[in-house]
Order: C-alpha cells, then sequence, then structure tokens
C-alpha cells in the first residue's frame, strides 16, 4: 500500500448519503421557510458567521429547541466578552433529553467487570424523577451546587439530568483524580450536595475511594449532604462515612418528573480549565448555549438522529463525557464504557463497539495512535459494518493514523476528527457529511463559529499555521468564572492576547478548501489525553517536597507523535536526582492528580528562567524543546535570570535528537 501524506482524499460521500444528512435537510429547510438558498457548506458557513442571529434563530427552530417562554432578543451585541444570547427566553436542558417519547435503550454499559447491560427510556426518566424529588426534599433550589466525585456509570449521567432538571448546577471530577486536586476546584465552587462513589475497578484493580471521599466532605465548609454509590462494595462504609445517604433509597421511589424552566443564562455546570497560574479555572456555561451548541454538533456536525448508537470512550473528568451524555438530546441511544482501553488488550473497546450496535463512535487521538503501532486489526475482531462515522479529538490526529484506520477499520468509512474545547463546551472544526475527507485535515470550520489562524498582530491567514482564535461570539462560551466578580481572569484567559476576539490556545492551519489542521497548544496549558490542566497544578505538588526548590513543567504535542511532558526540577544542595526521589514525584503526582499527569520525563536542572515579573518561561522552553531557535523565542533583556537559558540552549539539540529516533 502506498502511504498517504497530509492533503489526499480518502473519502466522498455518496449522492444518497449526502442527501439525506441532516446538514443539507437544514438547507432545504432554509430555502423553504427562510428563502435562503445555499449550494455548498462554504456558502452557508460565510452566511452563518455573518448573521449570527439568523443562523441561530435558524438552528433553535430547526433543531426544535424548546423554549417555554419564547427569546424577546437573538443577540444583543457581538462584544467578547459579554454578549447576551436569547435574551428573555426560558428552557431546560434536561427536558431535551426526554422529549422525543423514545421507546427502547436510552443507555448501553458495561465495564471491564461487567457486561453489557441497557438502561431503557423509561427506567432512566423514573430514576431522574426520583432523585429529582430527593433533591428537593433535601432543600436543593435553582443556583444550588451539587457536586459529584464520579466515573462514567449510568449512575452518574441519572445525578446530572436530575440535578439540572430542578435547576440546580453540576460539577463532576471524575475518582481518579487525588482529592487535593478535587478540593482545589470544589472550594471554589461551594456545593450543597455530594454525590460520590465508594471506589471504582480500573485496569483490573479496584480502587477504594471511601477515604478520598471522607478527606473532600471535609474540606467543604458548604456542603449539607453526602450522598454516596456504593459502586465497589455494595454497601456504605457506615464507618468512615456514616453521614451519607444511600443513592439507592434516593433513586427507588416514583416521582412524577418535573422540569424547571430556567432562563436561557441560567448556569448549567460548572467545568474546569486551566491557565498556567492559579488555582483551576471554574468556568460556567449555560443552560440555553449548551442546549444548542449541542444539538449543533450532534445533528449538523456528527450527523445523528434518534436512531442512532453513541459512544465516545472517554473518563468523566473530560469534557467529552457531557457531550457523550449530549446524544440524548437528539434521542440516540448511548454506549458508555467504564475501564481502562487495553484490558484485556487494545481490541477491547472496537468489540464494545460491536456488542453495544454502536453506529458513531469517537475516542481521543492517542487511544488510535496506539492501535496503530500495537498492530490492532480492528475489523478482524468486531464487526464494525454499522459504523456511521468515526470521531477523534484531544490532540492531533497524523495523516499516519488516517491511513491505518482506512485500512484496517473500514476503507468506506466516514472519519470525523473534530476540535474545540473545555473551555465553551462546544466544537470549533469538524466534520461534515457532505464533504470529503483528506488525510490529516479536518473537514470544515463549525457551523456559526468564526474560526480564524491569527498571525502575531492578528490578522487572519489562510495556508499557514497561526493561532486559532474566534472572531464573533458563540451561545456556549463561558458565563462567567466562578470568584471572578469583574471579569478580569475571564478576559486574561482567552481575550487579551487579541482584545475582543477568543484565542484559545491551539496552533491551527486553515487550508484553501476550508478545512483545517491542528498542530497543538500554544500556549503553556497541560494536554493529557484530552484533559487540560495547568502547570500550577503540577507546582503546588512537586514543590511542597522539601527536596526540591523550584520547578518548571511542558507537555509537548508533535503530530502523529505521542506527547511527552518533561518535570524539570531545581534540588536543594546535596540533594540527588537518585531512584528514590523519582518515585517520591511520581507518586505524589499520581495520588495528589492522577496517573496521567505523571511525567514522561523528569530532569534535574540548576535554574528555572523567569521573566523580570517572575513568571516561569513554559512557553518558551516548550518551543526552544519543539526546536525553535533560542535567538527567536526568549529576550534576555526581559529576564530575570538570562544565564539559565544556556543550560536549556545545551539540552535541547540532544533531547530532540533522541525523540526524533524515538529513544524518548
Amino acid at each position: 500500500m502506498v502511504s498517504l501524506v497530509e492533503g489526499k482524499k480518502l473519502w466522498e460521500p455518496s449522492a444518497e448519503f449526502a442527501y439525506n444528512s441532516q446538514v443539507a435537510r437544514f438547507m432545504r429547510w432554509l430555502d423553504a421557510e427562510k428563502g435562503l438558498k445555499f449550494t455548498d457548506y462554504d456558502s452557508l458557513w460565510r452566511w452563518s458567521v455573518d448573521d449570527l442571529e439568523g443562523v441561530w434563530s435558524a438552528l433553535a427552530e430547526f433543531l426544535d429547541v424548546r423554549f417555554h417562554a419564547k427569546p424577546t432578543r437573538i443577540l444583543s451585541s457581538r462584544q467578547m466578552p459579554g454578549a447576551r444570547w436569547f435574551e428573555g427566553a426560558t428552557l431546560n436542558y434536561a427536558e431535551h433529553a426526554f422529549r422525543h417519547d423514545q421507546q427502547g435503550a436510552a443507555i448501553r454499559y458495561a465495564s471491564e467487570t461487567q457486561p453489557l447491560k441497557e438502561m431503557s427510556w423509561a427506567e432512566l426518566r423514573r430514576q431522574v424523577a426520583a432523585f429529582a424529588a430527593s433533591l428537593r426534599g433535601i432543600g436543593v433550589k435553582p443556583g444550588d451546587v451539587v457536586a459529584a466525585y464520579m466515573p462514567n456509570i449510568p449512575e452518574t449521567i441519572v445525578a446530572f439530568l436530575a440535578t439540572v432538571s430542578i435547576g440546580g448546577v453540576w460539577s463532576l471530577c471524575a475518582p481518579d483524580l487525588g482529592p487535593g486536586a478535587v478540593v482545589d476546584r470544589y472550594r471554589q465552587i461551594e456545593p450543597k450536595v455530594l454525590v460520590a462513589v465508594d471506589g471504582y475497578h480500573y485496569n483490573s484493580a479496584n480502587h477504594d475511594r471511601s477515604a478520598y471521599v471522607r478527606q473532600i466532605a471535609d474540606s467543604l465548609p458548604t456542603l449539607k449532604h453526602l450522598v454516596v454509590v456504593p459502586a465497589l462494595h455494595g454497601a456504605v462504609d457506615r464507618e468512615t462515612l456514616p453521614e451519607a445517604k444511600d443513592w439507592r433509597e434516593l433513586t427507588a421511589g416514583e416521582a412524577a418528573l418535573d422540569i424547571q424552566p430556567m432562563p436561557f443564562d441560567h448556569p448549567l455546570w460548572i467545568v474546569y480549565s486551566s491557565g498556567t497560574t492559579g488555582m483551576p479555572k471554574p468556568i460556567v456555561h449555560s443552560h440555553g448555549g449548551v442546549t444548542l451548541e449541542a444539538l449543533k454538533t450532534h445533528a449538523i456536525h456528527s450527523n445523528m438522529s434518534k436512531d442512532d448508537v453513541f459512544h465516545w470512550y472517554t473518563s468523566s473528568g473530560w469534557i467529552m463525557w457531557n457531550s457523550q451524555v449530549a446524544g440524548l438530546l437528539i434521542g440516540a441511544t448511548i454506549a458508555i464504557y467504564d475501564g481502562s482501553p487495553a484490558v484485556p488488550d487494545l481490541t477491547r473497546i472496537w468489540r464494545f463497539v460491536d456488542e453495544a450496535k454502536v453506529t458513531v463512535f469517537g475516542c481521543g487521538a492517542a487511544f488510535f495512535q496506539n492501535c496503530m503501532k500495537a498492530g490492532v486489526e480492528p475489523a478482524k475482531v468486531a464487526d464494525l459494518s454499522r459504523l456511521n462515522g468515526l470521531g477523534s479529538t484531544g490532540s492531533p490526529l497524523s495523516a499516519e493514523a488516517y491511513e491505518w484506520i482506512y485500512a484496517k477499520v473500514r476503507s468506506d468509512i466516514w472519519l470525523t476528527p473534530i476540535s474545540g474545547g473545555t473551555d465553551f463546551a462546544g466544537g470549533f472544526v469538524g466534520g461534515i457529511p457532505i464533504l470529503p475527507v483528506y488525510s490529516g485535515e479536518m473537514q470544515c470550520r463549525c457551523l456559526a463559529a468564526k474560526v480564524e489562524a491569527y498571525d502575531d498582530l492578528g490578522k487572519p491567514m489562510i495556508d499557514e499555521v497561526g493561532e486559532l482564535v474566534c472572531s464573533a461570539p458563540m451561545p456556549s462560551m463561558p458565563l462567567y468564572l466562578v470568584g471572578d466578580p469583574d471579569g478580569k481572569r475571564l478576559r486574561e484567559s482567552y481575550f487579551d492576547t487579541y482584545p475582543g476576539v477568543w484565542r484559545h490556545g491551539d496552533w491551527i492551519k486553515i487550508t484553501p478548501r476550508g478545512g483545517a489542521i491542528i498542530y497543538g497548544r500554544s500556549d503553556a496549558t497541560i494536554n493529557r489525553h484530552g484533559i487540560r490542566m495547568g502547570s500550577s497544578e503540577i507546582y503546588r505538588i512537586v514543590e511542597d517536597l522539601p527536596e526540591v526548590i523550584d520547578s518548571l513543567v511542558v507537555d509537548l504535542e508533535y503530530l502523529g507523535r505521542d506527547p511527552h511532558m518533561v518535570l524539570f526540577v531545581v534540588l536543594r544542595d546535596g540533594q540527588a536526582l537518585d531512584e528514590a526521589l523519582l518515585a517520591t514525584l511520581r507518586e505524589r503526582i499520581r495520588k495528589g492528580l492522577s496517573s496521567r499527569h505523571v511525567p514522561d520525563s523528569i530532569v534535574q536542572v540548576p535554574d528555572v528562567p523567569r521573566t523580570l515579573s517572575g513568571k516561569k518561561m513554559e512557553v518558551p522552553i516548550k518551543k526552544l524543546l519543539l526546536g525553535h531557535e533560542l535567538a527567536k523565542i526568549a529576550n534576555p533583556d526581559s529576564m530575570a535570570n538570562p544565564q539559565s537559558l544556556g543550560w536549556y540552549a545545551d539540552f535541547a539539540p540532544g533531547f530532540i535528537a533522541r525523540r526524533e529516533a524515538h529513544a524518548l
């Protein structure tokens, strides 16, 4: 087989597939109902980013968004931040999950220890109604925060839908996250209720979390109620958690599902994304913004309907968990898997796709890369004939991985890598079923997302790598950050580089045909398997050790190759980076954050380069280790310790050579 190169056409929709797609139906609807005629996706996209009021109003109507009070205005202004959407409108995210009168399975689920099971739409509705009534019974009111420490199991989905159905605000951390990192997040948002699992099974081992739950609960002064799901032990540990309410009792009864309409901009959930300094950023998204963005993403870009079965392999700590649950909004069955993708081997998830009769499947790009390297041939171990679409995100998918998918999964699959973010709970670039697929390239900029590649002066470029920006507002952009009353941190996080324009922190190239290629992070945020975290969280754990004076961490992404995270440490006089200290550092990070945040390399250095204002120079060192010239990435005159750069300049060539030889 001839090796594919970036930009080679791999797939083209049949006339029937394109005509029956949701986006083609939307274009015909616009013609018939609004007198707007579009002959191709490019003209549709250009209209969508020019007429924001028109496109979002049309999408809400076409996708049957259930407003209780109609909006008096679609968009108050295009100002970012500060745009106000659908003023006067009321709705509820949860209502959209139960509007289709679906029969059969709402959720199919399995784990390392449990064979495939189903939860019907009727049972999902019953449990959501019962838990919502229980939450009301313990005093949860609109605006109260319900936090969770839960894995990717049906109970987590029930708790989420019940919370938001009554106007509560949801927030979720995966149970592989250490208690310190959880408390850093939840102290900021002041939860009234914590829903937690007593433990989970992953990678062939049980992980008891009762002691962690005790530590988290004791560290949250606003907490009034603790609810425990006894998923590991079958009973609540009354010795460790004597006050806990048993999940099974709170979901056992019958109750009417009483969903409360909320203002369009009422908080739906709080998710977390981190910059390079300070605590994790608690980002608040709205009922209306997320509902609209999720429906657009799944119906228009993923071409899904109520006839589909949707599985995205994800941790509950990743925004893709939220995206997977949103498959319910279009009436699709969602298939969830709780466990390692490599137990007993890398064929497990492919076999789950077959067992659960999945029609749309997605996963982090690293999974596909790992399967390719391991010589996995999915089509030989699973029946994948039902698959209509295959998605990827989390990091760039290489041209070689495209080649592997078309050779080893299916030669006629519609491959739809996407790129978006936790920060706005949506997609910037992705797939569209009426365009061809080219190797290494995402098909399009998403509808109503004015995505561009900016140069340093803020000018848009075509066919050149630049900063990924969105120069027009979207309804799912953050309402605000918790603890940021004047909006200063929100502006600094997304709008300071190009005032009034969202800078996402990725490198992107827009191709002449309108597709896009993502080249990894342009800033110092750590991206591990699609889950972003600030370097400051690593520093708090590492620098708490008495042996460590200072540290610097960089997460290096390579298009088509595994990422590599390097932790540089400055040690006290007389200390050495021996095996014992290396083991201690790794274990502290594993317990304090998670196993995915353990560095690939730990290196002792004499100093950490800093700016005159004392900031660690993560981005320049990252660029140096990616092969950029030292003279072009750092100005010694703006540094507090310019002499520190010499060590890194000497270190970089050997490091790069070892990476090229795959020795690291």
